[in-house]
This record gives C-alpha cells, structure tokens and sequence, in this order.
C-alpha cells in the first residue's frame, strides 16, 4: 500500500518521541486513566486525528462507556478499550472491547495498554466472531522499518480513505500459514511435487497419498492443518480449485507446420490491414 509522504514523516518522527513517554509511563506504572490521556496524545500525534473533535470518551455502551472511540464525520471508525500500561492484556479485555463493538455495530476494534496495540475487526454473521488483524509493541517500532509503519498506518485517519486496513485485513486472510498449509496439501500441489520428485530421483515412482502422508505427518505442524482456521483454510482452496476446473480452458491458437504462431498472426494482421480486391 502507498503511504503518504507527510504521513510517513510524522509517523518516523513521533515513534521516537511516544517511545520515550511509555517508558516512563511504564516505569511509573501509571494507572488506566493516565494512560487514556496518553492514548489521547497518541490519537492525535501518531495517528493524525483532531483530538477535540474525533476522539471521544463520551461514548455509552448499554449504561456503560467505553474508554475511547474514534469518530470522523459522523461514523465511528473504532473503539478502543484502553487498560492500564503496567496491565498485560487478557482475554476478558479482549471480549469486554468486542462487546463494545457488537452493542454499537462497530465492526473495527483496538484494545491496548499504550505499550502493546491489537487490532480485531467483527464479523457481523450467526454467530458473530471477529478476525485478528494485526499487533504490535509500540516500544519495539523501527522508524525505519516499512512493516511497522504500515501496521501504524491501517489505524491512521490518512488511512481510512485509502481502504488501507481493509487492505490489510484482505492480505491477512490469504497470506497466512493455514492457506499455505492448504495449498501444499492440494491435489494439484502434490502433483507438481511427484513430478519433480521423479525428476531428482531418476523416475522412482512415488505415490500422491505418500507424499501427503509425509507432509501431514514430518513436514506440516499439526496445528496449521487441524482445527477451525484450518478447516476454513482449507474449504477456500478447495472451492477455488473445484471452480478452476469447472471453468472451460480457451482453444489455442494452432501453428501451422513450419511457420510460428507470431509469424502466422503477424500475417494475419497483413491480411487484415491490406485484403485482397
């Protein structure tokens, strides 16, 4: 994804500035309202959003609040559960901001302690669940590094009219282990392994079912193909491979002997341009 030059440039230049108040935040262990307000600044310096007008803390969720939520033109974009820095964050954390989001129809969630920002996004289907979408410790950030700037850019408002953290929620459910681990135990990715198989072995003839066995048993660890990610993982390749096959192949242009098919086109475009009277 293409990120703003200016946007670039603060986010390189507050890194190092932020990095300086957590530690001392953290070494303070200061309490969960101190760290709202640094969350605050953050919003604002880090991310790019007006901390008057976009950053609310104002925001009831069923006679409850949540501690923050960011609002541009009328919409809110996300809602962010904030606990303490000294806090480590916890499952119960996760399923109170979740909550937050599901009451209000708010499909973007962060929760984090200042130091370490998690990002979810719902999925509103029966029954609702949700995607983790990426994490990161803000004390770790490399100003120069181009994968921890464009983890801070998903969650900047330059990056909400770009698609950007669509983008990236797109780009996590491809490319992760359980689609690759689908992938590999394919059908169509066996053969091609049997056949170079062959190729270094000087024709030894091994079959599809012991290569798969090997690959699910030595080569694949077990939690990459076991299990609900796995299964949906797998069901995606397979519906996409099922519609390849479905999909009838276009007739190849057939090459008259002796003559290329570049020869035979470039005639043909001849015989286009100047036909016979």
């Amino acid at each position: 994804m293409t990120m703003p030059k200016r946007v670039s440039d603060r986010l390189t230049k507050s890194i190092g500035k932020f990095q300086q108040v957590l530690k001392i935040a953290k070494d303070r262990d200061v309490n969960e309202s101190d760290t709202v307000s640094i969350i605050k600044d953050m919003l604002a310096d880090v991310f790019g959003y007006d901390k008057y007008i976009e950053i609310t803390s104002e925001f009831a969720v069923r006679g409850t609040y949540c501690d923050l939520a960011i609002k541009v033109d009328n919409k809110v974009e996300y809602m962010i559960e904030v606990k303490a820095i000294g806090l480590e964050l916890k499952e119960g954390h996760l399923r109170q901001a979740l909550e937050y989001g599901v009451n209000n129809g708010v499909q973007w969630i962060i929760l984090t302690n200042g130091m370490v920002w998690k990002l979810y996004k719902i999925r509103f289907e029966q029954p609702v669940n949700y995607d983790f979408v990426c994490s990161f410790n803000f004390a770790e950030l490399d100003p120069k590094n181009e994968e921890h700037l464009e983890k801070l850019y998903i969650i900047c408002k330059e990056g909400l009219g770009k698609d950007a953290r669509e983008e990236f929620h797109e780009k996590v459910l491809i490319v992760n282990r359980f689609i690759l681990g689908a992938l590999i135990l394919n059908d169509e990715v066996v053969g091609v392994i049997r056949k170079e198989l062959r190729k270094i072995s000087d024709g030894v003839l091994v079959t599809p079912e012991e290569i798969t066995n090997i690959l699910k048993n030595e080569v694949i660890k077990r939690d990459v193909i076991e299990g609900d990610d796995a299964k949906k993982a797998q069901t995606k390749v397979k519906k996409f491979y099922n519609k390849a096959k479905k999909t009838p192949k276009q007739p190849q242009e057939q090459c008259k002997e002796g003559v290329s098919l570049s020869d035979q086109l470039l005639n043909q475009g001849e015989q286009q341009a100047n036909p016979k009277p």
